[in-house]
């Protein structure tokens, strides 16, 4: 059986990767424009670095995870207003990735859900307290603890999804490919379906290049699609397109989110990172919303 489950896996990223070798061809013959080779390659390091993370083993898994969490943290981090002071409480926020982290890896399901939410929330105003800077003290506090909430608890459900029980077939691997995927393709046919029949911007002061036809036509593709890889979890037919409009709901809902932060700070992306795609944050935008979200939905109903 689990060779079995694992060729399913390892199917699935073989086909990933025939869609990702037959875009480099053609944006290399037929589109050869610097922005869109940039952004290929760009995919090809993303999807090999997530193939080592997710299908060696469960360690590596959780170190790829956690280190995905303080990158998005860190750039984060440098792009909201700070001072001096403030690094003292960021410093324990850096701090909390790692034991975030091992609960997931030990599937302690009662502390991974608290550690942050509560555990943090209540540590971080009473740490900066103790510095006894007053001015400025609610927004630096609610500003990482923000902060901590989407990259750090929002990803690691990423990572305590690859310990969950095989149901139906399926595993905990299984389920964070279907996860990934669906949210990548959502982003892409966001973009496609805009490009191609786009005519009512959708929140034009937030995000103006995302439209009405956009999103529903994202929506309705993804639904499919989510029914298409469903082998890939223990869905029914109907659980599928719902898991499917919650990935493209939300994950339009986390890209919105961040592109807010980013006209609130001023920029347009949040860094340079990875070539063609901005910063970290403008690659996990959608999973901080999407992977909660379908890990819960998961949850409830098979554990």
């Amino acid at each position: 059986m689990e060779v079995f489950l694992a060729s399913k896996a390892n199917l699935t990223l073989l086909i990933a990767t025939a869609i990702l070798a037959l875009s480099t061809l053609l944006i290399y013959f037929k589109f050869p424009t610097k922005e869109l080779k940039d952004r290929v390659n760009s995919w090809w390091y993303i999807l090999g670095f997530f193939a080592v993370g997710i299908m060696l083993n469960l360690t590596l898994a959780m170190f790829f995870f956690g280190f995905l969490s303080f990158l998005a943290l860190k750039e984060y981090f440098t792009l909201i207003p700070s001072r001096q002071t403030d690094r003292r409480i960021m410093f324990y926020a850096y701090l909390a990735i790692p034991f975030q982290y091992y609960f997931a890896g030990i599937a302690w399901y009662g502390m991974f859900i608290i550690w942050i939410p509560v555990y943090l929330f209540l540590l971080l105003p009473f740490r900066q307290v103790l510095i006894g800077e007053t001015k400025g003290f609610l927004e630096n506090t609610a500003r990482v603890q923000w902060g901590l909430m989407m990259f750090v608890f929002g990803l690691s459900h990423l990572a305590y999804m690859l310990t969950l029980d095989e149901v139906n077939g399926a595993g905990g691997k299984e389920l964070v490919l279907y996860l990934v995927l669906l949210t990548a393709f959502n982003d892409v046919l966001q973009y496609l379906w805009g490009k191609s029949f786009g005519k009512h911007k959708i929140i034009p002061k937030v995000s103006p290049n995302k439209t009405v036809e956009g999103f529903v036509g994202a929506f309705f593709t993804i639904i499919f699609l989510a029914w298409v890889f469903s082998f890939l979890t223990p869905f029914t037919w109907y659980e599928s397109l719902l898991a499917g409009a919650i990935i493209s709901a939300f994950g339009f809902v986390g890209d919105v989110v961040i592109s807010m932060i980013k006209r609130d700070i001023g920029v347009k992306d949040s860094g340079n990172l990875i070539p063609g795609h901005g910063g970290v944050l403008d690659r996990v935008d959608s999973l901080v919303y999407t992977a909660p979200l379908f890990f819960h939905f998961v949850y409830y109903l098979y554990y």
